[in-house]
């Protein structure tokens, strides 16, 4: 027969650090007072990243200088959360509902606060609830809303904000027919996803075909999303505190990757570069009424896309996310902090006068980190599934300079020594507009451009010199022979549809293997011409976090 969960201290009786078995002495002792129940996001692996620590763990501290207990629930060791003078009591435990009721039972906390730890304690939170469980903040109703697509999109219609058209589809057939009906290329995923897993944009019929076959299990307990995919759009990120209210926007992010790239794996900027003071303003509208709609009571994160001057809505997430600490380093505003005092003590945004519109005087950049290197016969090219594990924040007062920094904090640092090698450049016919600017100017700086046939042709007739580099299929020697014998050190290869991908991904694999930067798309290859610009211009300065802070005030 199974028996209950026993806790047992990991370091002794009286110890603040617990794990539990079906079999052993319970030495356990619930914590006395008021306390409240922190739900963390579980291991550390790819389509969730560490960035959610931060959050769980400025919680416990905002809940402990208001005099209230913490119990914290997570398992991974590598994390502050889990240190064992974080919180009152941890549970070194995995995020499953048996698990956290079994906590809930012994404790018996004054609540729970799920939306910190990412979308693995939002996925039980209606189930916890159903169970006796009081959760605070953001209620599990409006976190299905916005999670459920069909609901989601009735109440964009209802608030007036666009989304690019989309559908559902409970069979292959179905999605075969809604397909045909949105037109290609189609942005295709399963619901309540982890980090876009299982997304994918399809460019035909095939692909769509053999994604509802094979990528996904197509039944009407979990079918399958569809939406327009916005090329050439620009997405942008917004973090934002509700109180259920009132609703305060604190960043509004430019993603640097077009739309169709996950958030976590962008690029991305504060403030903006690109964005109209219109499109900004619409942007805070729409949050505004997501916020007071949902009912958001503490974090709120929203993906937009900006295409021929629309602003479109693509999610809105009531929880916490990867940004937060972003944010919160940048703004100097305190989002994890102000949130758990409205979640936990009923505070509302009129309540922080920290949150006021700003102009930050300097400009910051967050970049991915991959893990592509571990595993090197995988493509590193970027789409709506999360690869990234975890971030890095360059700061600095112009945006180059920002975007070489955090290029350097990944550890594939951008060069800035023409002497040491070339640029590798192939992209396709359309991109190659948008980013002649930037390897000409790359050219004026002194590097030798190295390019495939099509792009060489288009760089000659433009003025610039660039030196014939082979594919593989056109002999010797060629691309990966020039990435080996250490004559190209940066690669700017953009792919193109389904077969574009599949041909280069060995320029990619290839740039992995040997540790050199690679760009996959015409914007981020602006945008590290100009950092490389910055770089090669001005001495590269570092200061602390608390210098730039102190230009905040």
């Amino acid at each position: 027969m199974v028996q209950s969960h026993q806790p047992v201290p990991v370091s002794g009786a009286d110890g603040a650090y617990y794990y539990s078995t079906y079999n052993g002495d319970d030495q356990n002792e619930p914590v006395e007072g008021k306390k409240i129940l922190i739900l963390g996001g579980g291991p550390n692996r790819i389509g969730q990243g560490i960035e959610f620590d931060y959050t769980c763990v400025h919680t416990t501290f905002a809940l402990r200088d208001a005099g209230i207990k913490t119990v914290m629930v997570n398992c991974n060791p590598e994390t502050v959360s889990t240190d064992y003078d974080t919180s009152d009591k941890l549970y070194f435990e995995p995020l499953t509902v048996e698990d956290v009721l079994s906590i809930y039972e012994k404790e018996q906390p004054d609540g729970a606060i799920v939306q910190f730890g990412g979308q693995t304690p939002l996925n039980i939170a209606k189930e916890l609830q159903d169970a006796g469980v009081t959760i605070l903040g953001t209620s599990p109703e409006s976190i299905d809303v916005a999670e459920d697509r069909e609901r989601f999109k009735n109440l964009m219609i209802e608030l007036d904000i666009p989304q690019p058209e989309n559908d559902i589809a409970r069979s292959v057939e179905e999605a075969i027919e809604k397909g045909e009906e949105i037109g290609y290329p189609l942005m295709v995923r399963p619901s309540y996803v982890l980090g876009g897993r299982g997304m994918e944009v399809v460019y035909d019929k095939d692909m769509l075909i053999n994604y509802a076959r094979m990528a996904v299990e197509v039944t009407p307990e979990h079918p399958i999303l569809i939406d327009k995919f916005l090329e050439d759009a620009t997405e942008v990120e917004v973090d934002a505190i509700s109180d259920g209210k009132d609703t305060f926007t604190a960043a509004v992010m430019e993603h640097i990757e077009l739309a169709g790239v996950h958030s976590g794996d962008s690029a991305c900027v504060i403030p903006s570069r690109t964005i109209t003071d219109a499109n900004t303003r619409t942007i805070k509208e729409y949050t505004a009424k997501m916020g007071r709609a949902l009912g958001v009571v503490g974090l709120m994160n929203i993906q937009y896309a900006i295409a021929d001057d629309v602003v479109y809505i693509l999610e809105a997430n009531p929880r916490a996310s990867r940004t937060v600490p972003l944010v919160s380093k940048v703004t100097g505003i305190p989002l994890a902090n102000i949130a758990t005092q409205i979640i936990a003590l009923g505070k509302t945004i009129p309540d922080f006068p920290e949150l006021k519109e700003y102009d930050l005087p300097h400009v910051a950049v967050k970049e991915a980190v991959f893990p592509f290197n571990m595993f090197p016969e995988v493509d590193p090219v970027l789409g709506p599934e999360m690869r990234a594990t975890g971030e890095v924040m360059g700061i600095a007062d112009n945006f180059g300079m920002a975007f070489f920094k955090a290029q350097d904090a990944t550890g594939t640092p951008l060069p800035t020594d023409p002497g040491e090698g070339g640029v590798l450049v192939t992209v396709p016919e359309w991109a190659r507009d948008k980013m002649m600017d930037a390897v000409r100017k790359l050219s004026d700086l002194g590097f030798t451009i190295h390019a495939t046939r099509g792009t060489k042709e288009f760089l000659d007739r433009q003025g610039v010199s660039s030196e014939l580099v082979l594919k593989l299929q056109e002999g010797r020697p060629n691309i990966v022979d020039a990435i080996e014998n250490g004559k190209i050190q940066l690669v700017f290869n953009v792919p193109v549809g389904r077969k574009g991908k599949a041909d280069d991904s060995y320029i990619r694999k290839a740039a992995i293997k040997h540790r050199i930067p690679y760009i996959t798309s015409a914007e981020a290859i602006v945008a590290t011409v100009e950092g490389i610009e910055a770089a090669m211009g001005h001495r590269i300065t570092v200061a602390s976090l608390q210098a730039y802070r102190r230009d905040l005030e």
